[in-house]
């Protein structure tokens, strides 16, 4: 039988690419774990469209 983990894959979505109009999406895939991070993830990640370190939040 499969263990049931408590990790889970999650998508990072580019919060400030939306407001610059520029076309295209910054997106990332990671995996948290649901018992120690129980609310969605913030992270500073590079974003290659904006060419710099831009805030990417946890999408569903």
């Amino acid at each position: 039988m499969a263990k049931k983990g408590n990790r889970v894959q999650v998508i990072l979505e580019c919060t400030e690419h939306k407001q610059s109009g520029v076309a295209g999406t910054s997106r990332y895939i990671t995996t948290k774990n649901r018992k120690n991070t129980p609310d969605r993830m913030e992270i500073k990640k590079f974003n290659p469209i904006l060419k710099r370190y831009t805030l990417h939040k946890e999408i569903k």
